[in-house]
């Protein structure tokens, strides 16, 4: 396997994706704060796009376009690879650690990462997993199963001492996203959010004669407006009348579907520009396909009124009746990971803004909800946020944004105790990942020399080497690892490798591969190296049943397939070869002119001449 491959085994995750550069100034919780994302496979979010982005003046540098295929659910790995890697990549081009506090996602962008159900099930929504991406930039592993506590969610504190959003003390992100039955739908819900109007009524809806957590919390919710001074402007209905038909609201919260009361699927509201809206569902952001006119809600127990695969309500129904902003759920979140309506609306009037109240009224991140809206929405009078608050500059010694180099800082000093060490393994990364090729060599070989036992800079250092044909300089980095860590399997690989390929010393790489293939539990990548160093040991027979294995279980990998074209072609398999061969260059065309490449296809021409 090519050793830049393995690099991404060996690396930490800040240095992965945490491209960094030059800081820039940020107005206090403006359209400068947010990333908006769009999906350039989906015209909808393209159209999207280009109006919120006229609407709200987002600078055309803070537009980030991605490629992916526009359905409701998408793979963890499509996901982390075709979503949360481009956007890392652009906040650390742009250096916007610190300044992004919204990520603004576009209608075509997938709802749901794939996974197991329950409460420690790994499914999630793509936009409650992105909320964490900053925290993982950081270095810190972030747990796929179950959800996490939200950190800037407000629980028991009163809201008079809730503050405003920014990093200074959330390592995260609060990720909203622009989306409805129709591109018209989301049109409007963008021009209501641009232009809210303060005024208008709270309405809450209790489910009749229920003894649940929800109906404390609707009451809870019409308690804190009432004292701060909505007395006039609140209903909580506690019996089973359904509220319908009402006019000038600003804020609504039902059970939904869930109440046997309501068997309707739009309420008839006129919603004022601004308005909020939630319910106690728990599949009510499964899809913003719309259904059918003659579909309405039913039970679980007649398939016949499911729509999406759920007969519960949908939040994409509140924003075509003409809600502002919504929440719902792309799976089961249990009542206790619903959004508190309690801190939802109460904080909304009190000057939050549509992002700022939905979150602080979030229990858990990592989860299944889904917030729907401009972040930037925000009727009522707010405080402003110093912009030093937000931004404040790069950390000198570490070239990131200050707030996050501190927190990533932490993480490093946890991984290894000196902290000059620490701050130097971070500034390599930094200048690794924006193309400081020499710069970052040269601080890998400063905090290597002051740590010799770090074994994932050593791996860096040899990968870099290797890149640089320095490869004498690479070996020696990887027995360097090998006398700390006999079984690191990517050191292993790495130094197999290059004494099989760089050094042609393929029967002293043998006995290396085969460790590091065991030890690896059969992972492809070594599994490959096994097979390419076999190959050059003339044993292509053993060779050949380690790469199958290797490119059935990594078939992206252009480099394992023309591995398995050149066995198949030294073993007279000509078909084989020439079909392997075609896919690895369909898989990477510079492939094409690789040596073993450009061998093998003179061989194919000479068979076929030789063809009847």
């Amino acid at each position: 396997m090519p050793i830049r491959a393995m690099l991404r085994l060996a690396m930490p995750a800040l240095f992965v994706v945490a491209l960094l550069l030059e800081a820039g100034a940020a107005r206090a919780q403006s359209p400068e704060n947010v990333l908006l994302v769009v999906n350039d496979t989906s015209p909808a979010s393209v159209r999207i796009g280009e109006y919120y982005a006229k609407k709200r003046a987002i600078p055309q540098d803070a537009i980030l376009h991605l490629n992916v295929e526009p359905k409701d659910e998408i793979a963890p790995a499509d996901s982390s690879r075709l979503i949360q890697a481009p956007i890392a990549k652009w906040l650390a081009e742009h250096n916007g650690h610190d300044r992004t506090l919204y990520i603004v996602l576009t209608k075509g962008i997938p709802l749901r990462v794939a996974g197991t159900s329950g409460r420690k099930g790994t499914g999630a929504s793509v936009d409650s997993e992105l909320v964490l991406l900053y925290r993982r930039m950081t270095g810190v592993a972030v747990p796929l199963d179950g959800p996490l506590p939200n950190p800037y969610f407000l629980g028991d504190t009163p809201i008079a001492q809730a503050k405003p959003f920014t990093h200074q003390s959330h390592d995260i992100f609060l990720v909203t996203r622009l989306d409805g039955f129709t591109v018209e739908d989301v049109l409007g819900l963008i021009d209501r959010g641009s232009a809210p109007m303060p005024g208008g009524r709270f309405l809450l809806d209790e489910k009749a004669s229920w003894l649940d957590k929800g109906n404390e919390w609707l009451q809870a919710a019409a308690d804190r407006l009432n004292a701060i001074g909505f007395a006039n402007r609140v209903t909580l209905e506690t019996t089973s009348r359904v509220l319908a038909d009402e006019p000038d609201v600003m804020g609504y919260y039902s059970w939904g579907s869930n109440d046997p009361a309501i068997t309707r699927r739009r309420f008839g509201f006129t919603f004022l520009p601004g308005a909020l809206a939630a319910m106690f569902v728990s599949s009510d952001a499964r899809t913003f396909a719309e259904p059918p006119d003659s579909w309405t809600t039913g039970t679980w127990d007649n398939p016949k009124t499911f729509f999406a695969g759920s007969p519960q309500s949908l939040i994409a129904d509140m924003i075509r009746e003409g809600a502002t902003g919504v929440a719902g759920h792309v799976a089961e979140p249990y009542l206790d990971g619903t959004i508190r309506p309690d801190i939802l609306l109460p904080a909304y009037a009190s000057g939050f803004n549509l992002a700022e109240s939905f979150y602080l009224a979030m229990p858990y991140v990592s989860w299944q909800t889904v917030v729907v809206g401009d972040p930037l929405c925000a009727p009522f009078p707010r405080k402003t946020v110093a912009r030093g608050e937000i931004d404040k500059g790069l950390d000198p010694a570490m070239e990131l944004p200050a707030l996050f180099a501190r927190r990533a800082l932490r993480v490093a000093v946890g991984q290894t105790p000196n902290g000059e060490v620490a701050a130097l393994l971070i500034k390599a990364g930094g200048r690794l990942n924006r193309g400081d090729r020499p710069g970052a060599r040269q601080a890998f070989e400063q905090a290597t020399a002051l740590e010799p036992r770090l074994v994932g800079p050593q791996l860096v250092l040899g990968s870099m080497y290797e890149e640089a044909a320095e490869y004498d300089k690479a070996i020696e980095r990887y027995r360097r690892v090998l006398a700390i860590a006999s079984t690191n399997a990517i050191a292993l690989n790495n130094l197999a490798y290059a004494l099989a390929v760089r050094k042609n010393q393929p029967r002293d790489a043998l006995p290396l591969a085969e460790k590091a293939y065991t030890v690896s539990n059969g992972n492809p990548a070594m599994a490959d190296t096994l097979g390419w160093i076999l190959h050059l040991t003339g044993d292509d027979a053993k060779a050949a049943p380690l790469l199958v294995q290797a490119a059935r279980l990594s078939p992206g990998n252009g480099e394992i397939h023309l591995h398995l074209a050149v066995v198949y072609g030294a073993g007279g398999m000509m078909e084989g070869a020439a079909r392997e061969l075609a896919k690895a260059v369909e898989l990477d065309p510079t492939l094409e002119k690789r040596e073993e490449a450009v061998a093998l296809r003179a061989k194919l021409r000479g068979d076929a001449k030789k063809q009847p």
